[in-house]
């Protein structure tokens, strides 16, 4: 299984470098993939990377192609969404009055239906993802371009 799940993800790899297309492009598609990979909008991350890889002139083959990449790291979500979480409400803490902490609250799975969830959980946990997408974008878009212009020159 771990064998399968390997061989996965280095033909999703494989499948990332064989791309046609500008460096530019190509790299920025890749950050796009990480940037929306770490957002908590689970259901909607193939469709938001095609989208914003069409507005931002980027390659939307590559944005889906990290986006399916960066779920290696599925098995750390639930560490990954508390840290996003606590990063979120520190950050709306420190902007304005605190919003209430999830542990405090009486949570029910109804709960994930109404507007107000979106506020004390949705809310801080979005600009938590907000503080490691952007960082994992540019680390991403800072990595790969350098490989695209080389494979470029290559050619």
């Amino acid at each position: 299984m771990i064998k399968r799940l390997l061989n996965y993800f280095r033909a999703l790899g494989e499948k990332l470098l064989n791309l046609k297309g500008a460096p530019h492009a190509l790299a920025g598609g890749v950050a796009i993939g990480m940037f929306i990979g770490f957002t908590p909008l689970f259901g909607l991350k193939t469709l938001l990377c095609v989208g914003l890889a069409f507005v931002l002139r980027c390659n939307p083959i590559a944005a889906v192609i990290s986006v399916s990449l960066h779920d290696v790291v599925t098995p750390f979500w639930p560490v990954i969404l508390e840290a996003e979480y606590k990063i979120g409400w520190e950050v709306l803490h420190w902007i304005r009055e605190s919003p209430p902490e999830a542990q405090s609250m009486h949570f029910r799975i109804q709960d994930v239906m109404k507007w107000t969830t979106f506020f004390t959980i949705g809310l801080p946990l979005f600009v938590g993802s907000m503080c490691l997408s952007i960082p994992a974008a540019l680390i991403a878009y800072l990595l790969t371009l350098p490989i695209f212009r080389r494979r470029e020159q290559h050619q």
